[in-house]
């Protein structure tokens, strides 16, 4: 018995004085049905990650997660001068360059703030740190609703007052001040590099509209140039300007949310309908003049902010008309109708056409298609989805990757009109917990690793092996570091290669992993 405490007192004296080489703290596992795993944290443990270090010359490092339970697991190894290099080898190309990349985040809506602020205070902190901080994902996008959407607790603008041309009445509300607003200062306070927020408009206020509603078919009254439209672009300025009043300064705006949504009859929550001509002569003559007129004249601005069916035809509309395309800088898509917008047709043709504009992926999650069911705790195969969009989109062009709400409940809101769906943490705020669930580890594969300013270069596999079940794509990082990402969505072990100028690594991409390599290529 004394022998074993002494044993104990040792181990736990070695872990004093060695100081371990991984600080990260593993995963807490939590199993919902067999491979659906969860990592449980609260207000005293939660999982965390090592900052990223570079391994030293002729060496990786690789990080991996798997449906058989690894998170975010990471490994050492050599380069190999070896001439047995296997069928398939991913070679390195850097003199095919792509785009520049902007980042990967998520979104502090209203739902999201309620349920982080649900927590105990240090399960508050778990649960930003594990995305903001270096011991975390690193996002450095957010996107926040201007006002409510349909994950608010109900409908709301911040000028509600009819008529209220001057927008005297404008004000901020308890959502901003209490929720996003705190939340986002402490996210902002862990991050290592500044954050990029950006902001998105569902509806204005009704009394601007043709249905004088928050929700249906319904657009803003008149025409571009007029006072609603004049009104409702001085809206955007205000709102700014609140938020920095609060030091919160914003890198982008969007037009509007969907601004299609608002041209279906009946349509269930906020909403606010422009086709891509209106949107054009809105910017034009509107918001690009308010937005260059007002102290937020370094704001960018992007279109569509909508699914990418509308492409390449929205994009022509819009950025073919000069006194338009003058105020733009991006354009934004959502993922939900890309079964029938195939990313070739769409988003490849507009990066032809307009190659200085940006393409940013603004919004995703999965349970808001009718067929889906809402939450799915430990779902491996929501984490592939994740994967292969933002790899797809990685490889046609596309800046960046936006996923929805930070974080939900068990259900998969709130949500004013119970459109419930999925996200990365569920919080159990009964328990004083929240899970941290695939789709989480599988945003860090990219977020922690693909730092902004980071360039996608060439990865080229070899012979007939271009048949293979891997999905990948490759980054040279600003500090000159190679990052590459690998999915293996099959049920088969994959064996391959990954060659750069340093040598060849020997891999294997296990069934239903996916894993992110890192090396100095000097």
């Amino acid at each position: 018995m004394w022998a074993q405490r002494a044993g104990v007192l040792g181990w736990l004296l070695l872990l004093q004085v060695v100081p371990r080489a991984a600080g990260a703290r593993p995963c807490s596992p939590k199993y919902f049905g067999r491979d659906s795993m969860v990592c449980v944290c609260n207000a005293t443990y939660c999982d965390t990650l090592d900052p990223v270090v570079l391994p030293s010359p002729g060496t990786y490092v690789k990080y991996e997660s798997s449906k058989a339970g690894k998170r975010l697991e990471r490994s050492e190894g050599s380069f190999q001068r070896s001439l047995r290099a296997p069928d398939l080898v991913l070679t390195v190309d850097t003199t095919q360059r792509y785009q520049k990349v902007k980042g990967f985040g998520g979104s502090v809506t209203d739902s999201a703030a309620i349920n982080i602020l649900s927590l105990p205070e240090k399960a508050q902190d778990h649960l930003l740190r594990s995305y903001f901080s270096e011991e975390g994902l690193e996002y450095n996008l957010v996107r926040i609703p201007m006002a409510s959407c349909d994950f608010s607790l109900h409908a709301y603008t911040y000028d509600d007052v009819p008529y209220d041309y001057e927008l005297t009445h404008f004000s901020l509300r308890d959502e901003d001040t209490k929720l996003k607003i705190p939340i986002l200062h402490r996210a902002s306070a862990m991050a290592k590099q500044p954050l990029s927020l950006y902001a998105s408009p569902w509806t204005s206020p009704a009394w601007m509209k043709t249905s004088e509603s928050f929700i249906g078919k319904g657009t803003l009254k008149g025409q571009a140039g007029d006072k609603y439209h004049k009104t409702w672009a001085n809206y955007f300025v205000r709102f700014l300007d609140e938020y920095a009043k609060h030091n919160l300064t914003f890198w982008a705006v969007t037009a509007e949310n969907e601004p299609s949504a608002g041209l279906i009859n009946n349509y269930p929550f906020q909403c606010l309908g422009f086709t891509a001509e209106q949107q054009r002569d809105f910017i034009a003559r509107d918001l690009g003049p308010a937005l260059a007129n007002s102290s937020h004249r370094d704001v960018q601005l992007i279109i569509l902010d909508d699914n990418r069916l509308h492409l390449p035809h929205w994009a022509k509309v819009v950025l073919e008309d000069e006194q338009a395309a003058r105020y733009v800088h991006g354009i934004g898509i959502h993922w939900y109708l890309d079964f029938i917008g195939p990313i070739q047709d769409t988003v490849v043709p507009t990066h032809e056409l307009f190659p200085d504009y940006f393409i940013l992926a603004t919004e995703a999650c999965i349970g808001a298609h009718f067929w889906e069911r809402d939450v799915i705790l430990g779902c491996w195969e929501r984490g592939n989805q994740y994967s292969h969009s933002i790899l797809t989109n990685l490889n046609h062009f596309v800046a960046g990757w936006t996923d929805w709400n930070l974080a939900l409940d068990l259900e998969g809101g709130p949500n004013w009109v119970k459109n419930y769906v999925d996200s990365p943490v569920i919080v159990d705020s009964s328990e004083g917990i929240f899970y941290k669930q695939p789709m989480f580890y599988h945003m860090g594969h990219f977020s922690k690793f693909i730092p902004e300013g980071s360039q996608r270069v060439g990865l080229v596999a070899s012979k007939e092996s271009k048949k293979t079940d891997l999905e990948y794509s490759a980054f040279v990082r600003p500090d000159g570091a190679m990052v590459v990402v690998v999915l293996n969505r099959s049920l088969q072990n994959v064996t391959f290669g990954l060659a750069d100028t340093v040598g060849l690594i020997e891999a294997v991409a296990p069934a239903s992993s996916i894993q992110t390599y890192l090396w100095r290529r000097q």
